[in-house]
């Protein structure tokens, strides 16, 4: 089933974020390569894909796990999770209904 994993960054994140991004992505790629990442990206500040020093406040990541268990358990171990990037992380079912 799919899953979407929604995280809110903490402020001022953007430093930490370039810290941990490296694994962050390792294990996107992983997901992909296996065939169950829909899609994943940050949540700029400001009202531009390439936000500058404004950061992001929180990303999305929509991927196929065994079960609900399964994905907050690889949200947990994501990167910026444990990097204290994430303030907060939902992690809930997601039926995909576009496009087809």
């Amino acid at each position: 089933m799919l899953y979407a994993i929604i995280s809110q960054d903490v402020e001022n994140s953007l430093e930490l974020r370039k810290a941990n991004r490296p694994a962050h992505l390792e294990r996107l790629e992983q997901l992909q390569t296996e065939g169950r990442l829909v899609l994943a990206g940050p949540c700029p500040a400001a009202d531009t894909e390439e936000p500058g020093p404004a950061g992001f406040t929180g990303s999305l990541v929509v991927a196929e796990f065994d079960s609900q268990e399964a994905a907050e358990a690889w949200a947990q171990a994501d990167p910026y999770q444990t990097g204290g990037v994430y303030a907060q992380v939902s992690v809930k079912p997601f039926k995909k209904v576009f496009p087809r």
